[in-house]
């Protein structure tokens, strides 16, 4: 390890010391359902092994030849871990997700970090502006932010970011860099523009069972890309006030599709690759997904707590009972492009395409959602 790169590790250990990075305080009401946990499924437990599992793991640029960026399921999860660590108050835990940080400030570690104005890349400043929020370390604040305003460098007539795809994806990748970045500055523009840009997207692409097509020419509801608006949804509801104009309009929205999932749920607490394929496989990152938006749309009182706590819980459990002894979650679909580009617009082919995706344990696109589910069921 370089002086400079010591500095810096020494320098945040100290600074988190001084700033004593005190936890937020918990929802005063926290129903019966999201307490007394079996042993070992506490979400200050089971978060606690995700986070220090993800401490270590190397970026996937520097043992993967075929990668040379970092991807944004390492930043979901890095996202996570550190809100996990703030909420558990671990400051040891937060400092070493800190310091994960280190590399990226060489020169050679710099150019990792995509320069591509896409919503995939454009994301990682969630990271640093969520390190500023906790820290108030200035350095932090400068590359999350530059990363948040080239999204709408060029914005569309309506306003809407050039990156605009119209996948579901987009639902989350977009919003969390935006309000991640309204969390940091406290500057209402970034949570406008989020708020206009999910108002646009739900009226686009809801669809009358309350859930979302992958994108309009692959018209699957694949779980995970349904997550990335449910997880979207819930990380905007959060911070817009009543007052915004488009707050009812989301609001109804995010309850129309928390509707459609409490159906589809499946009775052993996790959905499906497919949500209305009740008989294709359980999928793990997506229960993670909805899980975060189920807890945190109870604990701020947007769903009913007796409708919905129970189902939050048993997705819970179901979700920790897929972790296994090297803290690898299974049942993880990996990365997926929509079926159109890939077998075209047959639906028979798309719905095959779907349903035998591959499975991984330890994807980062299941490790991400247990963290973000373990700090919703702790704020």
């Amino acid at each position: 390890m370089n002086s400079s790169r010591r500095f810096f590790r020494r320098s945040t250990l100290i600074f988190l010391a001084l700033a004593g990075l005190a936890a937020p305080a918990r929802s005063a009401t926290t129903p019966a359902d999201f307490a007394d946990w079996p042993a070992g499924t506490s979400p200050a437990e089971v978060g606690r092994r995700i986070a220090q599992h993800f401490v270590p793991r190397h970026f996937e640029w520097e043992t993967n030849p075929k990668r040379t960026l970092v991807i944004y399921p390492e930043v979901c999860a890095w996202y996570g871990a550190l809100t996990y660590a703030q909420l558990t108050d671990d400051r040891t835990l937060t400092a070493q997700l800190i310091a994960k940080y280190d590399i990226l400030r060489t020169v050679a570690g710099a150019a990792k970090i995509s320069p591509r104005d896409h919503v995939d890349d454009r994301v990682f400043g969630a990271v640093p502006l969520e390190i500023y929020r906790q820290t108030r370390d200035e350095s932090f604040l400068g590359p999350g932010r530059t990363l948040a305003d080239a999204q709408w460098a060029t914005p569309t007539a309506d306003g809407i970011t050039h990156e605009a795809r119209y996948w579901i994806d987009d639902m989350y990748m977009i919003t969390l860099l935006q309000v991640q970045a309204y969390r940091a500055t406290h500057e209402a523009r970034y949570l406008e523009r989020a708020a206009l840009t999910m108002a646009t997207y739900l009226d686009r692409l809801q669809q009358p069972n309350g859930l979302f097509f992958h994108s309009l020419d692959s018209p699957m509801h694949w779980g995970r890309g349904n997550g990335w608006v449910a997880a979207g949804l819930t990380e905007l509801l959060r911070d817009l006030p009543a007052s915004n104009p488009h707050h009812a309009r989301i609001l109804a929205g995010y309850h129309r599709m928390m509707a459609a999932l409490l159906k589809t749920q499946g009775a052993d607490g996790l959905w499906r690759q497919l949500l209305d394929h009740p008989e294709s496989w359980p999928e793990s990152s997506c229960t993670g997904m909805f899980t975060f938006a189920f807890v945190t749309g109870v604990k701020n009182g947007w769903l009913d707590a007796p409708t919905y706590a129970p189902a939050a819980r048993r997705a819970w459990l179901a979700l920790v009972g897929l972790i296994g002894d090297d803290d690898n979650i299974r049942e993880v679909c990996v990365g997926t492009d929509k079926a159109q580009n890939l077998v075209g617009p047959d639906m028979a082919k798309q719905t095959e395409f779907y349903l035998t995706r591959p499975r991984k344990a330890g994807d980062l696109h299941g490790q991400a959602p247990i963290l973000w589910s373990a700090s919703a069921l702790l704020r």
